[in-house]
């Protein structure tokens, strides 16, 4: 009876099929060089058809016809006559291909009777294909138009959901791919990829078609029957870009549906883009475009995020830490552009395993080498060559990456005035990393980075600084849900000073910064509604704040060593995505942290509410090693909202705390080599700050032009100015010349990006204002009497401009145009006699600034051609740099000359720089 039953229902749904298919449709239409979106959308309006395609295959296909009440098979024979093109109609779907005609006849055998497939009455009979696999089973999943069965088959599905996971991969290099959409149209669920290409999505079991899209990538489907929970990884291949408009969907509107707010995210192809100084692509310089980032001037390597200083930012590469991120005078970035897959700036809603900084994080991270194949690329410039090699040592499973640059500089440097005629510049860096797949579970990451630099200005004093970061990763699935990645690490950065031809004062003055860092990190996908992630980090600082030494034998240089600091800083953290419902999500998080200020060290007890200086020192107590001296800690809170009004509108709002136990002892705006770093100890409070943001996104057209505003308001205490005539370099009472200052900064940033087309980049611009206050009667010395005074990088207006223009697939032209306002400083402005000598007077602390910055750069990117089958491929970056030859302000200085007082402005590049590279990929 059972069986007669099953007979009939299938009968009914043959009938049913074949009506459907053989029940003409008539329509009406009429296109004149219609594209094939026009046609798909006024067939499927008239009828009850779903229609499929590749758009990639059908972008040059135009089609001019008119019929009335004409069936839509007949439609389609009319506008695909005399082409390659064919389409198959299934039930209520339509297939439209390039080439070969897809077969939609059910394949043998697929409706006997086992108790362990699909009943004839499911939905999913339509299927033809499968592939089926249990939970410990990986399905790859590289076709579109095939069926992919993930978890132990059933009958009838059993309803609910089900956990499917996997990884995101390049196809041709066999590299994770992050920041990938993973969508389901029909339920309005999604997900992306991490940085190891995961993705993570529960969803019903039964059909579902996922909808895969990524920037640089093509588009694509996966069609599956999930019966229970099961892997299924997914290769993508590259876009090819087409010079024609192309129409983007809605999932890949990131910038609306991301619940982060306050996060910017560039791919190294929009990051090569950018003309800069020199030709070399540089990342942050490509950074300092975006808005809320500024630099204080020309060739300096800090850059301050929506109010804070140079040293509040946490500059990672591959999870190091980079304290000085630059090259050759700060021309140039420590990061190779070869190297570089992602970059993430995060300045609010940073997530809960970041720490120990107050106003950003950069997130660096270099792709992994090529699994499959042995390739290469190289550059060569005016003044620097770089070369990185890429190899499988084990194929599909491990490889190896390696990547240099370094420079000849020296005759450019001969090129310049008298006076720096025989100055010398050098700088080099390389990464190694090695990545190996051990089993599905398991996966070692090892990376390493070494760079160096050495430069003399026309003296015998030379300088010299380098980092060096190393660090393992151990990544373990545990199951479906949960994932490890668990990190130790060194990171040190060395700066030395020294002149050793001078046999009378000849001297060596070194600093250092060593770290050891451990973290585990855990990532756990609860249900639907929740993603958690929580970890520990703990980080062993030892500092040598700086040593002086004679230069020579001779030298009358007294030998001084500043005492070394050592602290631990320790965090742990907990974060739920929480989607309360399509529209709305809610990240909470919360990272507990604490500084542990070791011995030994020497503490100064000054006297209690009196300023802290020599004259107010009491005593002295000794804290030996492995003691602690001082513990701080506290709370930091994470929260940011999202509410989509519309699928391409979103309000969202965001609320951060942080503290910083490690600060810059610098008397300039910028990164140097002589600054000095400085850990917290009993004299020196930890920074603490907090901001409030609030943004609206919208993107139009499409999702192919994205906008946004977002305002934000930060409070800071404790952020460290100095007394005037402060000293700062070897300094044994360090405390008694800083001061503990309050701040607060506020503004308002302004995004329109276009990513695709011929015309494509990006217009910032951001007001914004920073304002410190040192109030404190007890520290002895107030200044401006305790007002409001603009920090040393307060810029109020900062514009950029980021334009290509794409002319063909082989030519492209790119223009930057950078504006902002000159950054404060403090002038004198008169002058009297005191005790018989005359004195200069100087205005309020920054009351002043030096003039406006203006620059314009063009560059011009020819490629050769495009066979996919010939040893390298090459292409050649040509342009000018600064194009109107503009003379910029870097500083100003005062100088006395018989009796008046002289200003002067320096400059950094007062003309025009032409460049060119030539470039090999291989």
């Amino acid at each position: 009876m059972k069986y007669t039953f099953r007979l009939s229902i299938i009968l009914m749904l043959f009938i049913k099929m074949v009506s459907a298919q053989t029940t003409p449709v008539s329509i009406n239409v009429k296109f004149e060089n219609a594209r094939i979106e026009d046609v798909v959308k006024a067939i499927e309006s008239q009828s009850k058809f779903t229609i499929y395609y590749n758009e990639n295959d059908f972008d040059s296909l135009r089609v001019t016809l008119s019929v009335d009440k004409t069936p839509v098979n007949q439609v389609l024979d009319l506008a695909f006559k005399n082409t390659d093109y064919s389409y198959s109609i299934f039930y209520k779907q339509i297939y439209l291909t390039k080439g070969n005609k897809i077969n939609t006849e059910i394949a043998a055998g697929y409706y006997n009777f086992k108790h362990n497939q699909v009943p004839a009455n499911s939905p999913d009979l339509q299927l033809a294909e499968e592939n089926t696999t249990n939970t410990k089973q990986v399905v790859k999943a590289n076709l579109e138009n095939k069926v992919y069965e993930i978890g132990l088959k059933s009958s009838p599905i059993k309803p609910g959901t089900a956990l499917l996971t996997g990884y995101i991969k390049d196809s041709k290099s066999g590299s994770p791919l992050a920041g990938v959409s993973i969508y389901v149209e029909a339920i309005k669920r999604g997900g992306s990829s991490d940085q190891f290409g995961h993705y993570a999505l529960t969803l019903p079991r039964g059909r579902n078609i996922l909808s895969i899209k990524g920037i640089g990538l093509r588009d694509t489907k996966r069609q599956i029957i999930l019966y229970g929970d099961g892997k299924l990884d997914i290769e993508l291949i590259e876009q090819v870009i087409s010079l024609k408009e192309v129409v983007i969907s809605g999932q890949k509107a990131a910038n609306v549906k991301r619940v982060q707010m306050g996060v910017n995210k560039l791919d190294i192809k929009s990051i090569k883009q950018v003309p800069t100084v020199f030709g070399e692509a540089d990342v942050l310089k490509v950074v300092l475009t975006l808005p809320g980032v500024k630099s204080v001037g020309e060739a300096s390597s800090g850059f301050n995020v929506r109010g804070g200083s140079s040293d509040q930012n946490l500059i990672l590469l591959n999870d190091a830490t980079i304290y000085n991120p630059s090259h050759f005078f700060g021309f140039f970035s420590s990061f190779n552009p070869d190297l570089v897959s992602n970059v993430d700036l995060y300045k609010s809603s940073i997530p809960e395993k970041f720490g120990g900084r107050l106003s950003s994080v950069l997130d660096v991270s270099n792709r992994e080498g090529n699994k499959k194949k042995f390739t290469g690329t190289a550059g060569i410039g005016l003044i620097t060559s770089r070369l990185s090699l890429e190899a499988p040592l084990l194929k599909d499973r491990s490889s190896i990456i390696f990547g240099g640059r370094t420079t000849y500089s020296n005759w450019l440097l001969k090129l310049l005035p008298e006076d720096y005629k025989h100055s010398k510049a050098s700088f080099y860096d390389f990464n190694l990393d090695i990545n190996h797949k051990i089993n599905d579970k398991n996966n070692i990451y090892l990376t390493t980075y070494v760079s160096n630099d050495e430069f003399s200005l026309n003296s015998d004093t030379s300088y010299n600084y380098n980092n060096k970061n190393a660090s393992v990763k151990w990544k373990h699935t545990f199951n479906n849900k949960l994932y490890g990645l668990f990190t130790t690490g060194v990171d040190q950065y060395k700066y030395k000073i020294s002149s050793l031809n001078d046999r009378v004062n000849g001297y060596t003055l070194n600093f250092d910064i060593n770290q050891i860092n451990l973290k585990s990190d855990f990532n756990y996908y609860l249900n639907p509604k929740h993603s958690l992630n929580f970890g520990f980090t703990s980080v062993l600082y030892k500092l040598n704040p700086g040593t002086l030494k004679p230069g020579n034998a001779t030298s009358l240089t007294q030998q001084d060593v500043m005492p070394t600091e050592q602290g631990l800083e320790s965090a742990f953290y907990i974060g739920d995505k929480f989607d309360i419902s399509n529209r709305f999500s809610v990240n909470m998080g919360l990272r507990y942290s604490i500084f542990n200020s070791l011995g030994p060290q020497t503490v100064f007890n000054y006297a209690s509410d009196l300023p802290k200086t020599s004259t107010n020192l009491l005593d002295s107590s000794v804290i030996k090693s492995g003691g602690i001296a001082k513990t701080y800690h506290g709370p930091e809170i994470r929260l940011s909202a999202r509410y989509n009004v519309t699928d391409d509108f979103s309000l969202k709002a965001s609320y951060n705390s942080l503290r910083q136990y490690i600060h810059l002892l610098s008397n300039t705006t910028a990164i140097a080599p002589t600054d000095v770093w400085k850990l917290s100890d009993p004299n020196i409070k930890p920074q603490i700050g907090d901001q409030a943001s609030f943004g609206m996104y919208q993107n139009f057209k499409s999702n192919t032009i994205e906008t946004s505003v977002e305002v934000y308001y930060k409070r800071m205490k404790d952020y460290l100015d100095y007394r005037s005539g402060a000293n700062l370099v070897l300094n044994h009472h360090i405390e008694t010349d800083v001061l503990s200052t309050e701040g607060k900064a506020y503004g308002v940033e302004f995004l329109i990006k276009k990513s695709t087309g011929k015309l494509n980049g990006w217009i910032s611009y951001t007001y914004s204002r920073t304002l410190l206050r040192q109030s404190d009667s007890n520290a002895g010395e107030t200044i401006n009497k305790g007002n409001y005074y603009p920090a040393n990088f307060d810029k109020p207006h900062d514009f950029n401009f980021i334009g290509n223009y794409r002319l063909s697939h082989r030519f492209s032209a790119s223009l930057n145009v950078t504006y902002s306002t000159g950054r404060p400083i403090t002038l004198p402005v008169g002058k009297y006699y005191y005790a018989g000598s005359q004195r200069v007077l100087y205005s309020d602390r920054n009351a002043y600034r030096i003039p406006d910055y203006f620059r314009t750069d063009f560059s011009m990117n020819i490629e050769g051609n495009h066979k996919v089958k010939q040893l390298t491929h090459n292409s050649w970056n040509i342009g000018i740099y600064n194009l109107t030859g503009r003379q910029n302000a870097y500083s100003t200085y005062f100088t006395s000359q018989n009796g008046s007082i002289k200003g002067y402005k320096l400059s950094i590049f007062a003309t025009s720089i032409p460049f060119i590279n030539y470039n090999i990929r291989f």
